[in-house]
């Protein structure tokens, strides 16, 4: 996958699987080194690098979710389409990354490319008409505030000018993506869901996490996790034993149905 929006922190793995992962508003593609760490090479991880941030932070920011999905569809076609490898895969996000990943195969369902084998949803309430008020925060105070909440970043950060110069701007993007993105009614996903939530989260109660169910005609799976939003930071182990089983099982029922 050479391009500017994927990464892997390493060489790529002879593995048979591959697992694309989608960070949080303000997070990079290096949210994802603990996991890729735990899971290669028996998958090939790759993270997504949203533009405005780390190695492309001179490129602006995209602020619209929509835009997001379209460019990554665009990228992934070639993998998928005619002429790519035809290996397996599946999506992981969290937060906002769980939105893009759902989206994002919507998108390639739309384009009549090959599936997911299985959504990784982390952190995440599942999408609704009316969205959530804890998107909609139109100041960098609000935003500022948020992410103290969540336990996202170290709050020394907001409090040097010089790094808070540096991550306002992928913030105030990602959040206006997500504050304006506005779900479509439209047919469920045939794709199994695993969601994963913390037992701790401040804004994603675990019933909003279990609504996933409702998006997908196929097989949602619930995972509570001990932690805040950002559970996965102290359970990286964890969490790559449940996307190992997951896809280790869909593996199977591949060849079984085979």
């Amino acid at each position: 996958m050479a391009s500017d929006w994927f990464r892997r922190f390493g060489p790529a793995p002879d593995s048979d699987t591959r697992l694309i992962c989608f960070p949080h508003a303000g997070g990079a593609a290096s949210a994802y080194l603990a996991l890729s760490q735990e899971l290669t090479p028996e998958f090939d991880v790759v993270s997504v690098q949203y533009p405005g941030r780390q190695d492309r932070r001179m490129e602006p920011a995209v602020d619209d979710i929509g835009r997001l999905v379209g460019a990554l569809a665009d990228e992934l076609a070639a993998e998928l389409g005619p002429g790519g490898d035809g290996r397996p895969y599946a999506f992981f996000g969290h937060s906002m990354g769980a939105v893009i990943a759902y989206e994002l195969a919507r998108e390639l369902a739309r384009r009549e490319l090959p599936a997911p084998e299985r959504l990784f949803l982390s952190g995440r309430f599942a999408p609704t008409p009316l969205g959530s008020a804890s998107d909609r925060l139109d100041t960098d105070a609000k935003v500022i505030a948020m992410i103290r909440k969540l336990g996202g970043t170290v709050g020394k950060v907001f409090d040097d000018p010089d790094l808070l110069e540096m991550v306002m701007p992928p913030l105030r993007a990602d959040y206006k993506a997500i504050g304006s993105y506005a779900w479509q009614p439209g047919r469920p996903l045939d794709i199994p869901f695993t969601v994963l939530v913390g037992d701790r989260d401040p804004v994603v109660p675990v019933e909003d996490a279990a609504a996933w169910r409702v998006h997908t005609t196929a097989r949602s799976d619930l995972r509570i996790m001990p932690g805040g939003h950002f559970y996965l930071d102290q359970s990286v182990p964890q969490v790559a034993g449940v996307v190992r089983a997951a896809l280790r099982r869909a593996g199977v029922d591949v060849l079984g149905a085979a």
